[in-house]
C-alpha cells in the first residue's frame, strides 16, 4: 500500500507538472471536446442546412418527401453522437500503452534487436496519420480500408478514443522524478516484479487523473459554448492540427526546450515525497536496487583504501554526448583493461565547481597512462539540461574529458546516486572500488588512481601528483547555499511571504544571520527571482571566504559589502557562476545586492 501511494502521489504531482502541456491541447480537443452531445435542437439546424431548400425546389410529392426526409435527419443525427465514454477511453488508453512501455518495451525491442525509439516514432506515425484523417475525411476513409481485417475496423479518430490514447501513452514522457526513475530502472533492466508493476500503474492512474479533468473540462466547454456547438467540423480540423504538431514537435524534441523555458515547479514537490528513509525503502522495491547495483553498498563514502562494490553499473538514458569521438557514447565495457573515473556533476554547482579542478588534473595527468574520465552531467536546474550551456560550462571549467548529458537522470539512478558531485573509480576489470560523495578526499582519491595504474600495468611510470589544493571548506564554516526560487528556499529573512508572482517586499529591521531579504517589486519564479520593476534590491547576511551568484538574462547587477563601495557586474547570457567577493575572513558579513531589471538570480554560492 505504502508503494501503491507513493506511486499515485508521484502521478499527481507529474501530472501538473510543466512536461504535461504539449499534450493538454490533443487531450482537450480529442479526449473532451469531442465527446460532447450537440443538443438536438443544433442537430435539426444543422442537418436542414445540409439538406438545403430540396423541397422548395421540386414537385409537391417530391416536397412532401423532401419534408419527411428532414424529419428523420435528427435520429440519425441523435445516434450518431459519440460517446460519452470517449474521455475515460482516451485516458485508459494512455494508461495502458505508458505502462507496457514503459515496463517492457525496452527488453521486448532489445529481444528483438530493434532500435529503442521504433516504438516512439511508430506512435508518432500514427498520431500524424489520425491527424490528417480528422483534416481530411477521404483520408480516413482510406485508413478504415486498409484496415478491413481488424474487427472493428474504426482505426480513425471517430471511433471511442482509446486508440487515440495508445498512440498518446506510446509517445508520452512525463518529467523524470525519484518514483518515475524507479520505474525506467526497472524496466530497463528487466527487475520487473509485482511491486513494480503496484508502482506503475499507480504513477500512471496519478499523472492520469489530472489529464481526465482536463479532457472532462474539454467536453463541458464545448457543449455549453455556442461558438464549439456549430462549429463540429472546425473541432475535427482543430483536434486533427493538434496531433500532427505534437508528433512534429516530438520528432524536434520541442517539449525538452518547453521544459527549459518553463521550469519544473514540481522537482521540490517530488523530491520532499521521496525524500525519506522510508519512501527510499519503498522505490528500492520498484527498482532503484537492481542486479547491476546492488554491491555498491560494500563501498564506504570516503574511504583511504580500495574496496570491492561490484561490476559497474552501465552508462545508460544519454541524452547526448560531447568530447568524444563524433560524439557518439562509451560503452564501459569497451573500456576493460583500463582504469575509469565517472564524475556525477551539474555545471553551475558550487560544490562542483570546487571539485572539477581536481579531476580535470587527473585528467590532464593520467589519461595517456591509462586513466578514463568520464563526466556524467546530471541537472538540478532546468536550464543545465541545455546541452548548449552544458558545452560553454565544460568550456569554463577547461573540461575536455568525455561529458555524457544524463537529463532525465538514468544514469544517476543507475548508481543509485544522490550528491553533487560523486566520484566512481572502476578499475580495469570494471569492478568499483571506491566512492566518494560530495567535495574532499582528494588526495586518498588520488592516491587509489594512481594504485589501480600499477595494477592495470605494472610497467607504468607515474608522474607526481598532482598537488592541487583541497579548497572544501570545513562543514558548517560557510553559509549553505542560498537559492532564490520559490521552490527551494530555505532561509529568506523576510517579513512578507514568499511566493511565486509577483509581489512587494521590504527589507525586516532585524535579519537573522545567513539569510537573505528582498526590497522592492519582485516577480519570483520556482528556480530565479527577478526585478518586476526597473530594478530591485535583497540583502545577504552570510558568512564565508568567497560568495557568488549564479545570474542569467541581460543587465546589471551592482554589489557592496557591508556598506562599502560600489561595483557593476554586466550579466549577459545563459545562467552561469558570477563572482562577486573573495578573499574573505570567514567571519559575518552583510552583501547588498541591487538587480537590474532584465537579470534572473537564482542562487548565492560561497566557498
Amino acid at each position: 500500500m505504502e508503494l501503491v501511494l507513493i506511486g499515485l502521489l508521484g502521478g499527481l504531482i507529474t501530472g501538473i507538472s510543466p512536461c504535461i502541456l504539449p499534450v493538454l491541447p490533443v487531450i482537450f480537443l480529442t479526449g473532451g471536446a469531442q465527446s460532447a452531445r450537440i443538443p438536438q435542437v443544433d442537430a435539426i439546424g444543422a442537418d436542414a442546412l445540409r439538406t438545403g431548400v430540396a423541397g422548395s425546389s421540386s414537385a409537391a410529392g417530391a416536397g412532401a418527401a423532401g419534408t419527411t426526409a428532414v424529419a428523420t435527419k435528427p435520429a440519425r443525427a441523435s445516434a450518431a453522437q459519440p460517446s460519452r465514454w470517449r474521455p475515460f477511453l482516451v485516458i485508459a488508453g494512455l494508461v495502458t500503452s505508458f505502462t507496457l512501455v514503459t515496463l517492457v518495451g525496452s527488453l521486448v525491442l532489445g529481444a528483438l534487436g530493434l532500435p529503442q525509439d521504433v516504438i516512439r516514432w511508430i506512435a508518432m506515425a500514427v498520431l500524424v496519420a489520425i491527424g490528417i484523417g480528422l483534416i481530411v475525411p477521404r483520408f480516413a476513409h482510406v485508413l478504415e480500408r486498409a484496415f478491413t481485417w481488424v474487427p472493428t475496423r474504426r482505426v480513425d479518430n471517430g471511433g471511442n478514443g482509446f486508440g487515440v490514447g495508445l498512440a498518446l501513452g506510446a509517445v508520452f514522457v512525463p518529467c523524470a522524478g525519484p518514483v518515475l526513475a524507479a520505474i525506467i530502472v526497472a524496466g530497463s533492466t528487466g527487475q520487473i516484479g509485482v511491486g513494480t508493476v503496484l508502482l506503475t500503474v499507480s504513477f500512471a492512474v496519478g499523472v492520469a487523473i489530472p489529464l481526465l479533468v482536463f479532457a472532462l473540462a474539454g467536453r463541458g466547454v464545448a457543449e455549453r459554448v455556442k461558438a464549439f456547438r456549430r462549429r463540429e467540423r472546425g473541432l475535427r480540423i482543430a483536434a486533427g492540427v493538434a496531433m500532427i504538431a505534437l508528433a512534429i514537435g516530438l520528432a524536434f524534441n520541442l517539449p525538452q526546450t518547453l521544459q527549459r523555458l518553463v521550469p519544473d515547479y514540481t522537482a521540490q514537490i517530488q523530491r520532499d515525497l521521496t525524500d525519506n528513509e522510508e519512501a527510499q525503502r519503498a522505490l528500492q522495491l520498484g527498482g532503484l536496487v537492481n542486479e547491476e547495483n546492488e554491491d555498491l553498498d560494500q563501498c564506504t563514502n570516503g574511504a583511504t583504501e580500495l574496496e570491492s562494490c561490484g561490476t559497474a553499473p552501465s552508462i545508460k538514458g544519454i541524452e547526448s554526448w560531447f568530447n568524444t569521438p563524433g560524439e557518439q557514447g562509451i560503452d564501459l565495457e569497451e573500456l576493460r583493461g583500463e582504469v575509469v573515473l565517472i564524475d556525477f556533476w551539474a555545471y553551475s554547482c558550487i560544490n562542483c565547481q570546487r571539485s572539477i579542478p581536481h579531476v580535470v588534473a587527473w585528467d590532464e595527468t593520467y589519461r595517456d597512462l591509462g586513466l578514463n574520465v568520464i563526466g556524467v552531467h546530471s541537472p538540478e536546474y532546468a536550464f543545465e539540461k541545455d546541452e548548449g550551456n552544458v558545452r560553454a560550462g565544460a568550456e569554463d571549467f577547461g573540461i575536455t574529458y568525455p561529458v555524457a548529458l544524463d537529463n532525465n537522470l538514468a544514469t544517476w539512478t543507475n548508481y543509485r546516486n544522490r550528491y553533487w558531485p560523486a566520484h566512481y573509480l572502476i578499475d580495469a576489470s570494471g569492478t568499483v572500488r571506491h566512492i566518494a560523495f560530495g567535495e574532499g578526499n582528494y588526495e586518498a582519491t588520488e592516491s587509489m588512481i594512481r594504485e589501480l595504474l600499477v595494477d592495470a600495468d605494472a610497467s607504468v611510470a607515474l608522474p607526481g601528483e598532482t598537488g592541487i589544493e583541497d579548497a572544501t571548506p570545513d562543514v558548517g564554516s560557510t553559509t549553505q547555499e542560498t537559492f532564490l526560487g520559490t521552490s527551494k528556499d530555505v532561509n529568506y529573512s523576510g517579513g512578507d511571504r514568499y511566493a511565486p508572482g509577483e509581489g512587494t517586499y521590504t527589507f525586516p529591521d532585524s535579519q537573522a544571520a545567513d539569510s537573505f531579504a528582498l526590497d522592492g517589486d519582485w516577480q519570483l519564479e520556482t528556480q530565479f527571482a527577478t526585478p518586476a520593476a526597473a530594478e530591485a534590491r535583497m540583502r545577504l547576511d552570510f558568512h564565508a571566504t568567497e560568495v557568488r551568484m549564479v545570474l542569467a538574462g541581460s543587465g546589471t547587477v551592482t554589489v557592496s559589502l557591508d556598506g562599502g563601495s560600489e561595483r557593476e557586474i554586466e550579466v549577459d547570457g545563459t545562467p552561469r557562476s558570477y563572482g562577486l567577493f573573495d578573499d574573505l575572513d570567514g567571519e559575518r558579513h552583510v552583501l547588498d545586492v541591487t538587480v537590474g531589471e532584465g537579470v534572473e538570480a537564482y542562487s548565492f554560492t560561497f566557498g
